[in-house]
C-alpha cells in the first residue's frame, strides 16, 4: 500500500512540476485488474525504434487467448474467463472418465484374447504330442478268437453261443477280423424280394445336401405303412444339430425333397436326441433328449400317442456308436416290425436288440449280443438280422458282422460299403423302398441292396 501511495504521489508531482515531460494513467487491464501507467518523454530520442506493430499486437492477442484456455482447463477462480473454465470442468472430467473407462475395457479384452490364445497354443501342443504318441505306437496284434461265453442266466435275454468273435477285446479287432473272413455269396443265390442274407450294397445315390450347419447330422425316412392324411411317397427329415431339435420336415415325394420344398413342418412336443428316429404306421418314434424315454408321435393328430422308458438303456453318451453323437438308442423298422438297438450297464456296452410293441412301446423280446456298441460305426436291421458297419469316415469300408435274431447267432462278413462324404451319422433300412437310407456329412443318400435267397427251414 505504501509503495502504491508513493507511486501515486510521485505521479502527481510529475504532473504538477513537469507536465510537459511525464503523465500518469489509471485503468483496468484485460483481466479486469486496475493498473497505473507512467509515460515519460525521452529527453534525447525524437522517436522510438519500431518494436511493436501488428505482429506484436497479434502475438499479444494469441497470448491472451492462451491464458483464457489455460484458465478454463485449470478451473481458475470465479468470475471472468476463469469462471468460464470452472463451468467447463465437469464436461471435461466426464470425457476424461469415459476415455479412461474405454481404455480399461480395451485392456480387459486384450487380456482375455491373450488368455484364449495361450489356451489354444496349449491345446495344439497337446494334440501334437498325442499325434506323435499314436504314430510311435505299434499296430495291435490280431487277437485270436476265444471260446464262446456261457449263456446268460437272465431268462429275458439271450446271448448267442456262436458269437464268440465279439468277446470284449480291442475295438480294432472287429474290422481287422472281418478283413480276413470274407464270405462271398454263392453264384445265383440272390433274391431281392426275400429275406436272405445281405449280398451287396450299391454305390450311394445323393438326393439332397442340407442347407446349413444344423444338417451336418440328421435322419431321413419314409413310412412303410403310411396312414392318411400322408401317403407312402411322403419323405420326412430331421436336422439333429443344435440344442432345440424339434422340427420335422415333410416332403410330398423324393423330387420335392431334392428341390428343398417341404409341404409340412411339424413341431414335436419333446426335443429329439440324435439320429435314431424312425417312422411306422403313421407315427414318428424317437428318443427324448437326455433321457431313455421313447416317444410315439402321431402324425395325423400331431400329438404324443405313447411314452415309455426303455428299461436300463444307456443314454446321452453312455453307450453310443463309435462316432459319438449321443447315438445310444437307435430305432428302426423292418419286415418284422419295430426295433431298438442300444446297450445297458448290465450288458457292459454290448449291443442289446429289443423288439418293441409299436402301439405301447413295451419290450416284447430282447437279445444280448457280444458286439461292442462303441466299436461299430452304425447298424441297421433287415428281416430280423442286425448288420454292423465298420467305419463312419473311411470312404471304402465294410459291413463286417451280421447277427440273426431268429437263430441268436452271429458271424463276421465283408460286404463293401462306401462313405462317399466321409462322415456317416445315420444308416437305416427303408422298408418302403427296400433300400438303405443314410445321412453322410450334410448329404442324404440311398443305397440299393441285394439279398441272398432265404434258407429253407
Amino acid at each position: 500500500m505504501f509503495l502504491l501511495l508513493s507511486l501515486c504521489m510521485c505521479g502527481l508531482l510529475l504532473q504538477g512540476d513537469a507536465q510537459d515531460r511525464a503523465a500518469l494513467w489509471r485503468g483496468n487491464d484485460r483481466s479486469g485488474r486496475c493498473q497505473y501507467t507512467f509515460t515519460v518523454p525521452s529527453p534525447v530520442e525524437a522517436s522510438c525504434p519500431q518494436t511493436g506493430g501488428p505482429e506484436v499486437e497479434g502475438l499479444k492477442a494469441r497470448l491472451s487467448l492462451l491464458e483464457v484456455l489455460v484458465s478454463r482447463l485449470t478451473g481458475g477462480d470465479t468470475g471472468g474467463p476463469q469462471g468460464a473454465g470452472a463451468a467447463a470442468r465437469p464436461g471435461l472430467q466426464e470425457a476424461l472418465d469415459r476415455a479412461t473407462g474405454e481404455r480399461n475395457l480395451l485392456r480387459g479384452e486384450k487380456e482375455r484374447l491373450e488368455q484364449e490364445l495361450q489356451g489354444l497354443q496349449r491345446r495344439m501342443e497337446e494334440m501334437r504330442r498325442e499325434t506323435e504318441r499314436l504314430r510311435s505306437r505299434p499296430c495291435p496284434p490280431q487277437t485270436p478268437m476265444v471260446p464262446p461265453s456261457p449263456p446268460l442266466q437272465d431268462s429275458g435275454l439271450t446271448r448267442p453261443a456262436g458269437d464268440s468273435a465279439w468277446e470284449y477285446g480291442h475295438p480294432g479287432f472287429q474290422e481287422l477280423k472281418a478283413e480276413v473272413t470274407e464270405v462271398p455269396a454263392p453264384h445265383g443265390s440272390e433274391d431281392n424280394t426275400g429275406c436272405g442274407e445281405l449280398v451287396s450294397v450299391a454305390e450311394p445315390v445323393t438326393h439332397r445336401k442340407a442347407d446349413n450347419i444344423a444338417g451336418k447330422y440328421g435322419v431321413w425316412m419314409q413310412d412303410p405303412e403310411a396312414v392318411s392324411p400322408y401317403g407312402p411317397e411322403m419323405v420326412w427329415r430331421i436336422d439333429t444339430i443344435g440344442s432345440d431339435v424339434r422340427q420335422l420336415f415333410g416332403y410330398d415325394d423324393m423330387e420335392q425333397l431334392s428341390k428343398g420344398f417341404p409341404s409340412k413342418v411339424l413341431m414335436l412336443p419333446e426335443l429329439v436326441e440324435s439320429t435314431g428316429a424312425t417312422l411306422y404306421r403313421g407315427s414318428l418314434y424317437y428318443q427324448r433328449r437326455r433321457s431313455r424315454s421313447l416317444i410315439r408321435f402321431d402324425l395325423a393328430s400331431e400329438s404324443t400317442a405313447a411314452r415309455r422308458d426303455l428299461p436300463h438303456a444307456g443314454f446321452h453318451g453312455q453307450f453310443p456308436y463309435s462316432w459319438g453323437g449321443y447315438t445310444d438308442i437307435d430305432l428302426s423298422v423292418d419286415e418284422q416290425g419295430l426295433w431298438a438297438v442300444y446297450s445297458t450297464s448290465k450288458a457292459k456296452g454290448a449291443i442289446v436288440i429289443s423288439q418293441l410293441d409299436p402301439h405301447s412301446l413295451d419290450v416284447k423280446r430282447s437279445w444280448e449280443t457280444n458286439i461292442r456298441k462303441n466299436s461299430v460305426a452304425n447298424t441297421f436291421i433287415i428281416c430280423g438280422k442286425l448288420y454292423t458297419v465298420a467305419s463312419y469316415t473311411a470312404p471304402d469300408t465294410i459291413i463286417n458282422y451280421v447277427y440273426d435274431t431268429k437263430t441268436s447267432q452271429g458271424k463276421p462278413m465283408a460286404v463293401p460299403f462306401r462313405n462317399k462324404y466321409r462322415y456317416n451319422s445315420m444308416i437305416d433300412y427303408n422298408l418302403a423302398q427296400r433300400k438303405l437310407f443314410a445321412w453322410d456329412n450334410f448329404h442324404m443318400v440311398s443305397y440299393d441292396l441285394r439279398l441272398g435267397r432265404q434258407q429253407a427251414n
